[in-house]
């Protein structure tokens, strides 16, 4: 839950501190990730009425913001990434207002060796779990083809899929797993609780990849959140979805169209 037996045991907030609690959450899920899932169950709706199949449709991840026009799009992918950003330094603030830090949450370098070979290690398993289940939803019809990434073929192309890939991990593991289990804790949610509301959120805003991204990532998120738990500590999770998050979009950008198993 923290990083310490201290922080752990932090007692649930009172009354007047619980509503500012659950108002805090909310404008917070309310500029980032609550409000992508919102956006993806309105994609999902169109892709369901659609003429097309589901599987006959494709859901592009990262895409060119100024086509034949590299050093405009370099621009809009550094603001999105930017951007995307906010919401993390908005939880930074609330916390610090509360007498925290993100060290609170695991999110530091104190521990980069361990850090990295646990986060080293999930990514693996989930990786190649994650591209087994969504090519099984696929075949079955009940997902989209997903292009992870269809940027212009520039020097700056394999770079922007890096941070891109970084942003998100950040993103959702420091919002949708650290800070809304512990908020979640201090309200007085239960574990199985604050664990089935977090992987909902985060099988949520990938439904716009069809049923098989919202399925896979609600197991991701009950694994994430009882490893989170358990080591207390969000960083070695960073490390997993940025280096999954790398290998999806940096090794489709490889492969899609040049290999059969592969969607594209």
């Amino acid at each position: 839950m923290t990083s310490s037996a201290e922080e752990a045991a932090r007692p649930a907030a009172p009354a007047t501190g619980r509503r500012v609690l659950t108002k805090e959450v909310w404008l917070v899920l309310a500029l980032s990730l609550g409000a992508s899932g919102v956006s993806a169950i309105i994609s999902f709706t169109g892709v369901l009425t659609s003429a097309k199949p589901i599987s006959g449709q494709t859901a592009v991840i990262v895409g060119s913001r100024a086509p034949g026009r590299p050093w405009l799009d370099l621009a809009w992918q550094l603001f999105a990434v930017l951007t995307a950003l906010v919401p993390v330094a908005l939880v930074a603030h609330f916390l610090a207002r509360g007498g925290e830090t993100m060290r609170t949450l695991g999110f530091d370098l104190r521990d980069r060796l361990r850090d990295l070979g646990r986060g080293t290690a999930v990514a693996a398993a989930i990786g190649g779990a994650g591209l087994a289940f969504y090519l099984a939803a696929y075949a079955t019809g009940a997902n989209l083809s997903v292009d992870p990434a269809r940027l212009p073929d520039v020097w700056w192309r394999i770079p922007v899929l890096i941070l891109v890939a970084a942003q998100n991990a950040i993103l959702e593991e420091v919002i949708v797993l650290a800070y809304l289990n512990r908020r979640l804790d201090e309200l007085g949610w239960s574990v199985g609780r604050s664990t089935a509301a977090s992987a909902l959120l985060r099988g949520s805003y990938h439904l716009y990849q069809g049923l098989g991204g919202f399925f896979g990532n609600v197991l991701m998120g009950v694994v994430f959140c009882y490893l989170y738990r358990r080591w207390g500590r969000v960083m070695p999770l960073v490390v997993a979805h940025t280096l999954v998050d790398i290998g999806a979009l940096v090794g489709a950008t490889y492969l899609i169209g040049k290999v059969g198993w592969l969607p594209g």
